[in-house]
């Protein structure tokens, strides 16, 4: 078999071709390594985990919070929030640019046609006399493709890819927040209406008492001092009641900032009817797990993390820029001197224009380039351990306040208790005319304070348990995880 020199030109091409093919698959990117944590291994205060129990991320929001009327200002939030929204169309747009970045590193494949007309003067003619010429081409196929032998363009692609990835955990992130946001101001808001019925309550008491010692002071059994007292203490509640008006109201127009939507009626008289923080409403206790945990349940973490391997293909890039880029571009189709043999047999041409840029002088651009691709990884090793503290710091945060809470809460109620009897001693004293008004109006305002107490620490309580929820990666899934038997 006879052996040419054009089939072994033809050969030889498609070999290296084969060969730097091969090539473009590697990178120049340093291997990533997870940094060490730098928290402790424990929590402190962490309680013990329940066998079978499951872990707070595996938890849905709809198995975490009973209520009916949150969970459905809940799924209400997240199909209209704004910023939900928004967070959402940041992660379209990054897998948009990593779809661009990766095409990158495909030939480029297209259809061209051109006419090229020019006019020769006489001067210049060969034939002494001026001339027009006319170029017709057609090319069937264009392509373009730059030959990633030093991995330059796939870590470009790398580096798109981890900030489509690091955008999208942010997303799941938001969502998470949403919804802890949402069940805590649905509490708040339930709480300040607890406080403006027990002012209003204290109101009616105070306006009572302030009619009995006017009536009093009238026949000579009460002094003014005993009269000016119990005005005060009338004022003070009607100054309460204004304050947590206002208060309502401004509950309201945050939680209907977070649904992305006004409160309908029958949402807003749902709301009205639930007076009282209920009992059961959602767990009391958590288990914490291990910090360990964080690394895979945090969305922030994982967020930072996809950050750390961006900075790694952006060294890959800055270091691949150091060396030659080969281009190969090419075209085939038909040219003519005329329109009308365009397509005439013999008419087909190619064209194929490899290209190789070396890099000679920049005035130090690329090796500045490759020190600020550095120093950026050093930042985002910096920003991971600080998100990986910050999240312990939440859950270690959590655990202490649901250790401490619990138990004043029960406090709280006794001296609920302890109050409400001793106002009752204090009003059956006063009518005997044992003790004076003062001792009544004291005792009042006692029990007024600790019924206060107990219902901002029992929404401390609550808010705390919500945050710990979030704090160890839950409330990015509706229903819980399933586990296998």
């Amino acid at each position: 078999m006879k052996i040419t020199f054009t089939d072994y030109r033809q050969t030889a091409t498609l070999a290296t071709l084969a060969f730097v093919t091969t090539l473009a698959g590697c990178t120049m990117a340093p291997k990533h390594e997870r940094p060490t944590s730098p928290t402790a291994v424990v929590y402190p205060y962490a309680t013990s985990t329940v066998s079978g129990a499951p872990d707070a991320a595996d938890i849905g929001w709809r198995d975490f919070f009973h209520d009916p009327l949150l969970q459905e200002l809940i799924a209400i939030a997240l199909r209209n929030n704004r910023d939900l929204r928004k967070a959402g169309l940041n992660v379209e747009a990054a897998r948009a640019l990593y779809r661009i970045q990766r095409a990158e590193m495909l030939p480029t494949l297209g259809i061209a046609t051109a006419m090229d007309a020019g006019r020769t003067p006489a001067d210049l003619s060969v034939m002494d006399e001026s001339e027009i010429n006319r170029r017709y081409e057609a090319a069937g196929a264009t392509t373009a493709w730059e030959l990633d032998l030093w991995g330059r363009v796939r870590s470009l692609s790398d580096q798109a890819l981890a900030a489509y990835m690091a955008l999208d955990e942010t997303y799941i992130a938001a969502r998470m927040s949403l919804v802890s946001e949402v069940a805590s101001a649905w509490l708040t808001l339930r709480a300040d209406r607890e406080l403006l019925r027990l002012t209003e309550d204290t109101l009616a008491a105070q306006k009572s008492s302030y009619t009995l010692t006017t009536q009093l002071a009238r026949t000579g059994n009460a002094t003014q001092l005993d009269l000016r007292m119990a005005e005060i203490a009338l004022r003070s509640a009607e100054i309460n009641r204004a304050a947590y008006t206002r208060q309502l109201a401004r509950d309201r127009n945050a939680l209907e900032l977070l649904l992305g939507q006004p409160l309908t009626p029958e949402l807003s008289r749902r709301l009205n009817e639930a007076v009282t923080l209920t009992e059961g409403a959602i767990p009391t206790t958590l288990p914490g797990g291990l910090p360990s945990d964080l690394l895979v349940r945090r969305p922030d973490i994982r967020a930072a993390e996809y950050r750390l391997r961006g900075a790694n293909a952006r060294i890959g890039a800055a270091r691949a820029a150091f060396f030659p880029t080969i281009s190969l571009t090419g075209a085939a189709g038909t040219a003519s001197a005329s329109l009308s043999g365009l397509f005439e047999p013999g008419s087909g041409s190619w064209r194929f224009l490899p290209q190789i840029t070396l890099p000679l002088f920049h005035g130090g651009a690329l090796r500045a380039d490759l020190d600020r691709a550095h120093v950026q990884k050093q930042i985002e090793i910096a920003r991971y351990e600080n998100v990986i503290q910050q999240a312990f710091r939440d859950v270690a945060d959590g655990l202490a306040g649901q250790r401490t809470l619990n138990d004043q809460v029960q406090s709280e109620q006794r001296a609920v208790e302890a109050s409400q009897i001793a106002y009752e001693l204090a009003g059956l004293r006063f009518q005997e005319g044992v003790d004076d008004y003062l001792t009544l109006l004291d005792t009042h305002r006692m029990l007024y304070g600790a019924q206060q107490r107990l219902v901002r620490t029992r929404l401390m309580q609550q808010l705390n348990i919500i945050n710990l929820y979030k704090a160890l990666g839950g409330g990015w899934r509706e229903y819980s995880e399933k586990k296998q038997g």
